[in-house]
């Protein structure tokens, strides 16, 4: 089916529902409510509807992009493929303003495996993860690995859980090296899921600096709920600057 074919049969009020969509990475239900003066089942009849055609993705409570314009949905091989030279730079960045000896925390996704990999070449580093994918990059013998266990959480290999929160709670980190899948207008750090976000929280909590590492094609977005205000890390770590 063409986009032509695809969009050609909406109604007005569908029409606007994508062009939000398209323009800000992820919408709710309750501000689309407001915006056009419907009950909230009528812009969720229209958010299936979308959905529907292959327009848009539905999330609870509200809906986001579909295609590579939208990588925070896509499976971990996707993933890999989208930016994949300015994820590497972020990633050297980041390892470079890791001092020797470090204890770090590692967060899930392919920015963060990018720096994993940069830091596995250098030896002493004392790592806790929830990322499986991340801790394998790692010789044990080369450094302290701990994966914080959970729940598995995707097929990014991620855990999440009370478990994790609880043992997160417990730890003195030095670092934790935190991605996202959107930045705001109102400089809110973003994701889609809760569970990570929880976890991320955590161990921002647990460290004494969190350094948040994102292409700058993150900026500018929006996903479902707020990690930390931008503010809140003492690093922002992208392809274009460190500041």
């Amino acid at each position: 089916m063409t986009d032509t074919q695809s969009t050609e049969d909406l109604s007005s009020r569908q029409s606007v529902v994508l062009s939000r969509v398209l323009s800000s990475g992820f919408v709710t239900i309750e501000a689309l409510a407001e915006e056009f003066g419907v009950s909230a089942q009528t812009v969720r009849r229209d958010i299936i509807t979308l959905a529907e055609k292959g327009l848009l993705q539905r999330f609870h409570g509200g809906a986001g992009p579909v295609g590579p314009a939208e990588a925070a949905r896509l499976d971990h091989a996707a993933k890999r493929d989208v930016a994949r030279v300015e994820k590497q730079v972020v990633g050297e960045r980041a390892a470079a303003a890791i001092p020797d000896g470090a204890s770090i925390f590692l967060d899930v996704g392919t920015t963060i495996e990018c720096c994993a990999a940069r830091l596995a070449q250098r030896a002493g580093f004392r790592i806790f993860t929830t990322s499986i994918r991340t801790a394998l990059l790692f010789d044990p013998d080369a450094h302290e690995v701990n994966v914080i266990g959970g729940r598995m959480s995707g097929r990014d290999g991620s855990l999440t859980g009370e478990e994790v929160i609880l043992r997160l709670h417990d730890l003195q980190i030095d670092i934790a090296l935190i991605a996202c899948s959107a930045v705001d207008d109102n400089a809110r750090v973003m994701d889609f899921n809760t569970s990570k976000i929880a976890v991320k929280k955590a161990a921002m909590n647990a460290a004494a600096a969190s350094y948040l590492l994102c292409t700058t094609s993150k900026f500018g977005r929006t996903a479902l709920s707020t990690i930390a205000p931008i503010s809140r890390f003492q690093l922002v770590i992208t392809e274009a600057e460190t500041s």
